[in-house]
């Protein structure tokens, strides 16, 4: 679960009131400081997974992207910052980047090839919030995982089952194409993925 605090404040304010080296996470939804909760083991086991995966693959194609650790992605004009659970960063974009050099923070889908949001318990934020705002960013491709089958039914199916969820972006629309159990991956970004959603959800499979 996630807790909200409830007074707003501007995005500038959040920027300077996040502490350092705290060990506890926080976004800024909407003008609300929320404070994110622990990720569980197998949660962090998928995140992993996949960054290692993205890493191999760019790095094979000798693209200028690279994998951050703590960067803020901040719809435009809008009270709001992420931390998203995996970000492919594209390193040339980010002469454009007002907000780089001062505070790690990107603005621009252009500086975002591929974002992914690892679905826990506040799943309504990867769902809706953020699939808006980074539908609205124009970022080219988001992948919600939901390896604990935690979203809602019109999400993931009725019964529920474990789904990722890629949103293409189509003229300025994300498209939903769902994969599970061993649907091989597609992705406009990287065409050339060999990984299965399957691969995906068993990362912490000893």
């Amino acid at each position: 679960m996630t807790q909200a605090l409830p007074k707003l404040v501007t995005f500038e304010e959040f920027i300077d009131r996040i502490p350092e080296n705290s060990g506890i996470r926080y976004e800024l939804h909407n003008g609300e400081i929320v404070e994110m909760a622990q990720p569980v083991g197998d949660h962090e086991e998928v995140k992993g997974f996949a960054a290692r995966k993205l890493t191999v693959e760019f790095d094979r194609l000798n693209l200028p992207y690279f994998i951050p650790n703590q960067v803020i992605v901040r719809p435009a004009e809008k009270d709001s910052g992420y931390f998203p659970d995996v970000l492919v960063l594209n390193r040339a974009n980010l002469v454009n980047e007002p907000l780089w050099k001062k505070s790690s923070t990107l603005s621009l889908g252009a500086s975002i090839p591929l974002v992914i949001e690892v679905v826990s318990t506040n799943w309504r934020d990867d769902y809706h919030l953020k699939f808006a705002d980074y539908e609205e960013m124009g970022i080219p491709e988001y992948w919600i995982i939901d390896y604990a089958a935690l979203g809602g039914r019109n999400f993931i199916g009725n019964p529920k089952q474990a789904t990722i969820s890629i949103c293409n972006l189509v003229d300025g629309e994300y498209q939903i194409s769902k994969f599970r159990e061993n649907d091989i991956i597609v992705s406009q970004t990287f065409p050339e993925l060999n990984l299965t959603a399957n691969q995906i959800f068993q990362a912490g499979v000893v």
